[in-house]
Formats: C-alpha cells, sequence, structure tokens
C-alpha cells in the first residue's frame, strides 16, 4: 500500500501537460548528448589508459583511479544534482554541466602529472552528474508527466541510441589517438562534445514550470522524499540495483580478462565482450514490451536470476566456445534494464513531482557500487580465483531479484 503522501504525488504532474512535437525533439536532443556525454566522459578512458600512463610515467593502476574518482564523485553529487532538477529543471544545470565537462576535457588534454589527472576527473565526475542519465530521465519524466506511455517510449528512445556510445566513440577515440596522439584527440572530442552538448541542453531543454518551484511545491517535494526514505520499499530499490548495477560493473571490467584465463583467444574475448552493449539495447526493447503486461519489478527480478544463471554456468562452460557465447548472451540481456525499470518504478510508485531527488538518493549508492565493486571482484580474483568472483555476481544478482520481488509485494 502506498503512503498518503505517495498516493498525492501520483496525482501530479511534473512538466505540465505533454506536448509530443516538442517532447520528441527533447528526446532526440538528449538521445545526441547522453551519446557524445557516455562516449567522451566515460568510454574513451580506456583508449587513453596505455598513452598517458607512459607519458606521465605512472602505471596503468594509478591512471585508472582517475575514472573511479570521478565515478565516486559522480554518486556523491547525484543527489544535490537531483534536487535542483526537481525545482528549477535542466536547462540550466545541463548546460552548465557541458560547459564543465567540455572544459575538463580540454584541461585533460594538458596535464603532466598524476594530481593533475585527478583533479581533472573530479571535475569530469561532477559534470558527469549534471549531464548524463540521471539528469536525462528527470528532464523526460517531467516533460512528459502522467503520460506514460510518453515517458517510457522517450526513456526507451534514448537508452537504445545511447546504448552504443562505447561502439561509436571507442573506435572513433583509436582512430584519433592512431592518427594525432591521445593529446589532440581530447581535443578533438572536447570540442566534439562541447559542440553538440552545450547549445542542445541551452536550447531544447526548457526550465521547470512556475508552479513547480514555489516554497509550497518544494514543501510538498521535502514531505514526499521524507516519507519515502522512512519506508521499506525505496530502501528495496536502493539494495535491488545497488546490486544489480555493481554485478553489472564487475561483469564490464573483467569479462575479457576472465574469457582469455579461460583459454579464448583476446580478439574473441574481446568480440564476445562487445555483445554486452548490443545486448543492452534488446534487453530494454524486451522489458519495455513485457511492461504493459506483467509487473515492471518482477520482469527485471526475472532477467537477474538470468544473469545469476548465466555467471555460474560461465565457470563450467565458458571454455567453449558455445559455452562462452551462451553465458554472454544470458547475461547481456540484463545489462541496461535497470535504467529503464528504475524510473518507471520510482514513477508508478512516487509520482514525477520528486523523481529526480529520489532518483538522486538511490545513485548516491548504486553509482559508488559501480565504482567499487570491480575493484573488489579484481582483487577477489587475485586472491582466489574467478570462479569465487562469478558466484559473488551470482549471488547478487539473487539479491537484486529478491529484493524486487519484496518491493512488488509492499
Amino acid at each position: 500500500m502506498s503512503s498518503p503522501a505517495e498516493t498525492a504525488a501520483l496525482q501530479q504532474q511534473g512538466g505540465g501537460p505533454p506536448r509530443s512535437g516538442h517532447g520528441r525533439r527533447v528526446v532526440a536532443a538528449l538521445a545526441v548528448t547522453q551519446t557524445t556525454g557516455y562516449g567522451v566522459l566515460y568510454y574513451a578512458f580506456s583508449v587513453f589508459l596505455v598513452p598517458m600512463a607512459h607519458d606521465l610515467h605512472a602505471t596503468n593502476a594509478q591512471v585508472a583511479a582517475a575514472l573511479t574518482v570521478s565515478v565516486l564523485i559522480t554518486a556523491v553529487c547525484a543527489p544535490l544534482a537531483g534536487r535542483w532538477l526537481d525545482a528549477h529543471g535542466g536547462r540550466v544545470l545541463m548546460t552548465l554541466g557541458s560547459l564543465l565537462g567540455a572544459g575538463a576535457v580540454l584541461a585533460w588534454s594538458q596535464v603532466t602529472a598524476l594530481w593533475q589527472l585527478y583533479l581533472v576527473f573530479a571535475a569530469i565526475g561532477v559534470a558527469c552528474s549534471m549531464v548524463l542519465y540521471e539528469a536525462a530521465f528527470a528532464v523526460i519524466i517531467a516533460w512528459y508527466g502522467a503520460d506514460a506511455r510518453g515517458r517510457a517510449r522517450g526513456i526507451l528512445a534514448l537508452t537504445i541510441v545511447a546504448g552504443f556510445a562505447s561502439s561509436i566513440f571507442i573506435p572513433l577515440t583509436g582512430l584519433l589517438v592512431d592518427a594525432y596522439g591521445w593529446r589532440q584527440a581530447l581535443v578533438a572530442l572536447g570540442l566534439v562534445y562541447g559542440l553538440a552538448a552545450i547549445p542542445l541542453h541551452a536550447l531544447v531543454i526548457r526550465r521547470r514550470p512556475a508552479h513547480a518551484r514555489t516554497p509550497e511545491a518544494a514543501g510538498e517535494r521535502a514531505d514526499l522524499v521524507r516519507a519515502a526514505v522512512r519506508r521499506r520499499p525505496f530502501w528495496l530499490l536502493v539494495i535491488a540495483f545497488t546490486a544489480s548495477g555493481g554485478a553489472v560493473a564487475v561483469i564490464a571490467v573483467v569479462l575479457v580478462t576472465y574469457l582469455i584465463h579461460l583459454g579464448h583467444t583476446p580478439v574473441l574475448a574481446a568480440t564476445l565482450a562487445g555483445l554486452l552493449g548490443v545486448l543492452s539495447v534488446t534487453g530494454r526493447l524486451i522489458t519495455t514490451g513485457l511492461q504493459t503486461r506483467l509487473p515492471a519489478a518482477l520482469i527485471a527480478a526475472a532477467i537477474y536470476i538470468l544473469q545469476g544463471v548465466a555467471a555460474l554456468l560461465l565457470p563450467a562452460l565458458g571454455a567453449s566456445v558455445a559455452g562462452a557465447i551462451g553465458c554472454v548472451l544470458l547475461f547481456g540481456l540484463g545489462f541496461g534494464i535497470g535504467s529503464i525499470t528504475l524510473p518507471h518504478l520510482l514513477v508508478q510508485r512516487y509520482g514525477t513531482a520528486a523523481y529526480a531527488t529520489l532518483s538522486g538518493r538511490i545513485a548516491l549508492f548504486s553509482v559508488a557500487d559501480k565504482a567499487l565493486a570491480p575493484l573488489g571482484a579484481v582483487a577477489l580474483a587475485q586472491a582466489v580465483g574467478y570462479t569465487w568472483v562469478m558466484s559473488a555476481v551470482a549471488a547478487v544478482c539473487v539479491t537484486a531479484a529478491l529484493s524486487l520481488v519484496a518491493y512488488h509485494r509492499v
């Protein structure tokens, strides 16, 4: 049963009556900015790792720690960004975040010491909390308000396009580094991101309606958030999406190394890992289609169970090509469902008025886990082997599934 605050919130709209024409333009603009944002601010880093380590006279681990710093700062800033989005909308926040992100990437091209690299990635972490999925989803949800179909279609379209960010920007970054070196490649990427994201965020996204910026509206949002965080359903969502996000992050980091450990060639291992991005799009399409017939929490729970099975089977079957492909396919179907399931569940229970604030509080835990879980997995693999890592991933997936089942029953 929902609390009175939750029931009242379900009757509120976050962004006025939906206007499909501009709504489509908002989604299209955000699809561009999310694809370039994830591509430049996150995925490109893997290509720069080795040349940066060489030029900065540092180890790969020391350089890789910069990305961990960035993700952790994104997590810390997420609740603040969420409160701003609920109160003011996304235009100012996402425009400033784009300026900060583009400027940080240009500064990244000039670093000559590790401390400078960490400082730049602290700025990138702040920018990511202002411009990536959590902010984009909040803008779409506020725009469509009570139009559930419009929200679902907008988020699905956005995540389908942005799901190809790694497929576009990792090869593109490799070509740029090969042709011009890593510093000039960063200058090019910083300009690409800035020229794409800054004007789109400034010109297409609109402010929150006046009624959402009043002290009364702020008080209602605060009451709703206080009521939500004091009750069990919110924390079940925290557990479910923190656990599932950590499992996905671990597989993303260790899969190539583990497949090579099982005897596969580096090319095959990288190819199979590359399927995860494509499969995430497939999983989102399947999940969105099923949500019209089945509860979203139970759909996600079933997929997380399948991911746990895949993780358990990988040590036993992964030495064969067919077994490795099967396990990767099974796990990959759930690779991106958290990004579309969590917004659906939050709006379904709490409405749109405080969506970004609640999403930001969950991101504090889930995004931090995405940064820290791979470090723990690598340490566990070195200590006792990858079989234990896969068992831990399976246990975490089951935890996520059970949390969603419990959430559905509350």
